[in-house]
């Protein structure tokens, strides 16, 4: 059972307790583990030419990435992951270029689904996975771009699964 939380960000205040759940298009963007910063981004219909060439190349097989920083690498790779299915019904779309959806209520899962090398379900959904040595230029220049994007949990960026700073 999933009951409704107010997350734990400080910019929460105040805020309904939710039960949050994702797309399937969204869902490579969440196969790492919880705290992995993560870039993910994919191409809109109104996505500029040079943004597409900057981004994916000129040789692009992919329209969505998945960047993670090489200090996570480790842990991404040999983490095991659920993923849950739930009635449609039970949830509201929130953003839709996010894919976020919620429930204000309990909800149970329908279906549930482990992931024991999400690293690999991320490339066999057909997303290009990056590993960069630091992602925070990545972030900001996508920010800036004509691309759909989500920078998650980039206060851990350029630290490691034990929250140091690296060298």
């Amino acid at each position: 059972m999933f009951v409704p939380r107010v997350p734990a960000a400080k910019s929460s205040e105040g805020r309904d307790p939710l039960v949050w759940a994702i797309d399937p298009p969204h869902l490579p963007n969440y196969l790492v583990p919880r705290d992995c910063p993560r870039v993910a981004f994919h191409v809109l219909p109104d996505s500029s030419a040079a943004d597409r060439r900057l981004f994916l190349g000129t040789q692009a097989h992919f329209h969505h990435v998945v960047a993670i920083e090489s200090a996570w690498f480790s842990a991404a790779s040999n983490a095991t992951l659920w993923v849950y299915g739930f009635a449609p019904q039970d949830f509201s779309l929130i953003d839709p270029v996010a894919g976020y959806f919620v429930s204000r209520s309990t909800v149970r899962p329908i279906v549930q689904h482990r992931i024991e090398h999400p690293l690999a379900e991320i490339v066999a959904l057909g997303v290009e996975l990056r590993v960069l040595p630091d992602l925070r230029d990545l972030a900001q220049a996508v920010a800036a771009s004509s691309l759909a994007f989500s920078c998650i949990r980039m206060r851990n960026a350029c630290r490691g699964p034990a929250g140091l700073d690296r060298p």
